[in-house]
């Protein structure tokens, strides 16, 4: 009797082992699903905390190009303002003058120097091509066979390309002589009159123009991505985007 006792215990030990050992093996797929669960968050915390120091340094950037941009928008709108206060001289001159060779020539020549001087004290953005259109304008007043409407008409045509330089961003090719006297080709960049930069032929050097020395400075080559996205934005290889380039502007213009 007692043997067959000792049997059923035994029995119902071994039976309810499985059902003991289920919570267990459950309770072990419960804490690795939430160690692995603690790795993904972990790793999405990670990745949160690296995109919000990015976003802070994204956020940083364009503080400073809102400032850059703001003191470009200052400088045109003084640009603009005596431009305006140019030609509503010029307009008033032309209404009260008589219409006759006598009053129009001085006032074109007036306005030809006026042409020589924004050069003089401007960046060197095309410097060639602008010189030598004063110096074809300043031929032209001496030709009898050309009327003074036509003269007038040229001369306010190259005061519009003067004014076009500082509303386009552009590229072209050049030479550039550096501060050590080098002369080189390279591809040249004006934003506005807000930036003058200059690249060599292979990408992999840039130059400034600086307004306080006015001679090209040598570019820290950290920047060169950004000038390059800057050529390629100029080129229409890219997407409208914002730009982060070196600023080039004299002391009465930053203020």
């Amino acid at each position: 009797m007692n043997r067959f006792r000792s049997s059923a215990f035994v029995l119902a030990a071994l039976t309810a082992f499985p059902i003991l050992a289920a919570p267990v093996d459950q309770a072990q797929s419960i804490q690795k699903q939430t160690n692995q669960a603690s790795v993904r968050s972990q790793k999405v915390i990670d990745k949160s905390a690296s995109a919000s120091i990015e976003l802070k340094a994204s956020i940083e950037r364009l503080r400073e190009e809102v400032n850059n941009l703001e003191v470009y928008r200052h400088h045109l709108k003084t640009l603009i303002d005596s431009q305006n206060q140019e030609m509503t001289s010029l307009v008033q001159q032309i209404s009260d003058i008589k219409e006759t060779r006598q009053g129009i020539v001085p006032l074109m020549y007036h306005m030809i120097d006026g042409l020589k001087q924004i050069i003089a004290q401007d960046k060197p953005i095309k410097l060639a091509q602008r010189r030598e259109r004063v110096e074809k304008l300043t031929a032209l007043m001496g030709r009898a066979d050309v009327s003074e409407a036509e003269k007038y008409r040229r001369i306010l045509e190259a005061y519009q390309i003067e004014m076009d330089y500082g509303n386009k961003i552009a590229t072209y090719q050049d030479e550039m002589t550096t501060s050590d006297g080098v002369t080189r080709e390279v591809d040249i960049l004006h934003i506005g009159r807000l930036s003058l930069l200059a690249r060599s032929l292979n990408h992999q050097a840039f130059w400034m123009w600086d307004m306080q020395s006015h001679q090209w400075i040598h570019g820290d080559t950290a920047q060169l991505t950004r000038i390059n996205q800057a050529f390629d934005l100029a080129n229409q290889h890219i997407a409208p985007t914002l730009l982060d380039v070196p600023v080039s502007l004299a002391v009465t213009e930053a203020k």
